[in-house]
């Protein structure tokens, strides 16, 4: 079973930057595809980024691009999410998701792993 652990969530002031990780686990051949997506308390889950598995197709959401850069290192079976300039709107639960195939998707539905969040609040 592939398990997702992220970290690197936190408070940090508008304008200022995070980088988060995302560590993977198990049969890792099923994390070709690995994005981010991040909730607000009643909002459905919204995409923000995605990488394929070699690392040379990337894609994210209008609202973050230009300000966020994902990579993988896939050595260590881990992704990043470099984001800066941030805004009060980008406060939200960010999740890591995998999925076994191997073209990028922006649904929610087309990712079959999971990982538990990580929290980042944005001040202003």
């Amino acid at each position: 079973q592939v398990q997702l652990v992220e970290s690197g969530g936190g408070l940090v002031q508008a304008g200022g930057s995070l980088r988060l990780s995302c560590v993977a686990s198990g049969p890792t051949f099923s994390t070709l595809v690995k994005s981010w997506f991040r909730q607000v308390p009643g909002k459905d889950r919204e995409f923000v980024a995605a990488i394929n598995w070699s690392g040379d197709r990337t894609f994210y959401a209008p609202s973050v691009k230009g300000r966020s850069t994902i990579s993988r290192i896939n050595a260590n079976n881990t992704m990043y999410l470099q984001m800066s300039s941030l805004k009060t709107e980008d406060t939200a639960v960010y999740y890591c998701a995998a999925s076994r195939w191997n073209y990028i998707s922006t649904m929610w539905e087309q990712y079959e792993h999971w990982g538990q969040g990580t929290q980042v609040t944005v001040s202003s």
